[in-house]
């Protein structure tokens, strides 16, 4: 055991297999006592169980930790809240808030049903608001703050066949800024992690992925980011990736380049003015959406 996060109390969603597992034990392994939250779903969100939570429990106990079992669905704001009061009711603080849960339901735009859509955005985007939204509350007022830490994807840049899931990426990106500025002032932090491991989601990919590590390097991160070494720093309202050896951390948004006109637009001014004054910034996805087809063509494999 460890005592990186010695005297925390941290809650992790989507923690019954994957990335989230091997979130909540190394924070158990570090000191914290986890609430281990999982539906127990399948990748395509269906099949709920509340034995995969417990089995995590019961991992963490076995190796000297303190865990206790939420088998809640957190995108409803009864379910954020459950992983919460849980917390409070049994370790008597929440420091942390770890949001790893989701599902895929992959459709191409065209063909995606709002049934498709629904359930990925309200488990990814709203999942992570309900668990914010309930520790927020609880942090704000609590000696210490807390720390809220959101989940999104490379793929929040876009995807050829995940509208839904980079869409709700895409949200947790701009959830995760707005909590890192309007709960600074109380001692709360922010961050995301856009991980690239092997998981159960990861094993759809289309590509040989040269850069990809495990779950457990994911939550050494984690765990850092979770700890007053992290909060020393000032470490808010960023994105990182992690992908085996590799760390990255992604561009702020903000403006490239701008052009002025003097009097008032119009489309015909535009037209002469955008393409060489303005521009565009190009996408980086496009260019591997051609080697893909490149490779398609061939009958192979694209590396990414």
């Amino acid at each position: 055991m460890g005592n990186f996060l010695a005297g925390k109390v941290v809650a992790v969603t989507g923690a019954g297999r994957g990335i989230g597992r091997a979130v909540a034990i190394a924070a158990a392994a570090e000191g914290a006592r986890v609430v281990v939250n999982d539906y127990g779903v399948s990748v395509g969100g269906g099949e709920p169980t509340s034995a995969i939570a417990e089995s995590v429990v019961k991992e963490i106990e076995a190796a000297g930790g303190e865990a206790v079992a939420v088998a809640d669905d957190i995108s409803t704001m009864e379910g954020g809240r459950r992983v919460v009061d849980t917390a409070l009711a049994r370790f008597g603080r929440i420091d942390g808030v770890v949001c790893v849960a989701g599902i895929l339901r992959e459709r191409m735009l065209f063909n995606m049903s709002e049934e498709e859509w629904d359930p990925v955005v309200a488990t990814h985007l709203k999942g992570t608001f309900t668990v914010f939204r309930a520790a927020s509350a609880v942090m704000r007022k609590q000696e210490g703050g807390g720390t809220l830490i959101g989940f999104t994807s490379g793929n929040h840049q876009g995807s050829v066949a995940q509208a839904n899931y980079s869409a709700a990426k895409g949200g947790i990106i701009s959830l995760v800024r707005s909590a890192a500025l309007g709960l600074h002032k109380y001692g709360v932090t922010a961050n995301a992690v856009a991980p690239v491991a092997r998981t159960r989601m990861s094993a759809n990919v289309p590509m040989e992925l040269k850069e990809i590590g495990e779950p457990e390097d994911v939550a050494a991160l984690v765990v850092y980011l979770l700890s007053e070494r992290a909060r020393e720093e000032k470490i808010t309202g960023q994105v990182y990736t992690i992908a085996g050896p590799k760390i990255a951390v992604w561009a702020q948004p903000r403006e490239l380049r701008a052009g002025y006109a003097e009097g008032a637009w119009t489309p015909e001014r535009i037209a002469d003015f955008l393409p060489g004054t303005v521009g565009v910034d190009p996408m980086p996805m496009l260019a591997q959406l051609e080697a893909m087809a490149a490779a398609a063509a061939a009958k192979a494999r694209p590396n990414a």
